[in-house]
C-alpha cells in the first residue's frame, strides 16, 4: 500500500508541475498589457517603464516563472496588483466560501444519487426505473442556473425561508450555512441526475457477476444483493465520477456563486481576469489544480480501499 501511495504521489507531483507551467505560459502570453490596463492609454512611456519594471514585467519568461515558483514553494502567493493585498489572505478568505459550498453541494448530491440509483436498478424496467430516469433527464438538460433562479423565487422570495443572495461570515454558523444552503442546492440537483445515473448503470452491469447469481442462490433476496455484494463493487465507477464533481463544484461554481452574490474563488478569478490581475489568476488557478490533484489522490485512496487488486 505504501508502495502504491508513493508512485501515485509522485505522479500528481509531476502533474502539478506541469500543470503550473500550462497556466503561467497561458496567462503571461494573453494578449494584453497589466502595466498599460493599470495606469491606463495616456499614460506616458516613462511610468509604464516604471510600473513594468516594478512588477517585473521587463525580465525573461522563464526567470520570472522561476521567480513565482520559488515564491509559491515558500508559501509566498504574490500581492494582488488591483487590491495591494497577499493574494493568499485572498484565496483562503474566498475559499472558507468555496470549500464549504463545493462539500454541503456534493453531499446533498450523493443523498439524493444514492437512494433514487438504487431505486431505479431494484425496478430496472419497471415504472419506478423509467419515472426516476427521466427525471435525471429533466435535470441534466436544465442548468443549474435556472434552478438557482427558481429556489430564489419559491423559498427566498415567497416563503422567505432563506435569503436570495450574500454571506455574512462564519462569526454567524446559522446564518451563514442557510445562505449556502441555497446555492449548494442548485449545484447538487445536475449532479445529483448524473450520479443517480452511473450508479444505476453501474449496478445493473454488477448484478451480471457470478458472484451475484451466487449469492441469490445461496438465499440472499435482491435488496439483500444489491446493498451488500453490488453496491461496493460499483463504487469504484461512483467514486471516479463524484471525485471529478467535487473538482467542478469547487472551480466551477462561478455562475452560482455570481447569481447569489457569494465571494468565492471562482468570482474572485472572474474579476481578476477582467481586472487582468496576473498574479491572482495564475495562484488562484493553481491552487484550484491542486486541489483537484488532492481530491484525485483521494479517490485513488479510495480505489485501493473498495478494491484491493488496484494496489497491483
Amino acid at each position: 500500500m505504501l508502495r502504491y501511495c508513493f508512485r501515485r504521489v509522485l505522479t500528481l507531483a509531476l502533474s502539478l508541475l506541469a500543470a503550473s507551467v500550462i497556466i503561467f505560459l497561458i496567462v503571461e502570453l494573453v494578449p494584453g498589457d497589466p502595466a498599460s490596463f493599470m495606469l491606463g492609454t495616456g499614460a506616458q512611456p516613462e511610468t509604464l517603464a516604471a510600473l513594468r519594471q516594478q512588477m517585473g514585467l521587463d525580465q525573461p519568461l522563464p526567470l520570472r516563472y522561476a521567480q513565482w515558483l520559488l515564491a509559491l514553494l515558500q508559501g509566498d502567493f504574490g500581492q494582488s496588483l488591483t487590491y495591494k493585498t497577499p493574494v493568499a489572505q485572498m484565496i483562503l478568505d474566498r475559499m472558507q466560501v468555496s470549500l464549504p459550498l463545493a462539500v454541503m453541494a456534493l453531499t446533498l448530491a450523493a443523498a439524493i444519487a444514492f437512494p433514487a440509483g438504487l431505486f431505479a436498478a431494484s425496478r430496472r424496467g419497471r415504472p419506478g426505473d423509467v419515472a426516476v430516469m427521466g427525471a435525471t433527464q429533466l435535470g441534466i438538460a436544465l442548468p443549474n442556473f435556472w434552478f438557482a433562479m427558481l429556489l430564489v423565487l419559491v423559498f427566498a422570495i415567497k416563503l422567505r425561508w432563506f435569503p436570495a443572495g450574500g454571506f455574512p461570515g462564519w462569526s454567524q454558523p446559522l446564518a451563514s450555512l442557510k445562505s449556502l444552503l441555497l446555492p449548494a442546492l442548485a449545484l447538487a440537483l445536475p449532479q445529483a441526475a448524473i450520479l443517480a445515473r452511473v450508479l444505476r448503470s453501474a449496478l445493473i452491469e454488477t448484478q451480471q457477476q457470478d458472484y451475484i447469481r451466487t449469492a441469490r442462490a445461496k438465499g440472499l433476496s435482491a435488496g439483500q444483493v444489491l446493498r451488500r455484494h453490488a453496491l461496493r463493487n460499483a463504487m469504484v465507477s461512483v467514486l471516479t465520477i463524484m471525485g471529478l464533481q467535487f473538482s467542478f463544484l469547487l472551480a466551477g461554481a462561478i455562475i452560482i456563486e455570481n447569481v447569489f452574490f457569494l465571494p468565492g474563488l471562482g468570482r474572485l478569478i472572474f474579476q481578476a481576469i477582467n481586472q487582468r490581475d496576473l498574479i491572482v489568476v495564475q495562484s488562484s488557478v493553481l491552487v484550484l489544480v491542486a486541489a483537484v490533484i488532492a481530491v484525485t489522490f483521494l479517490v485513488d485512496l479510495a480505489y485501493a480501499a473498495v478494491d484491493p487488486r488496484l494496489r497491483r
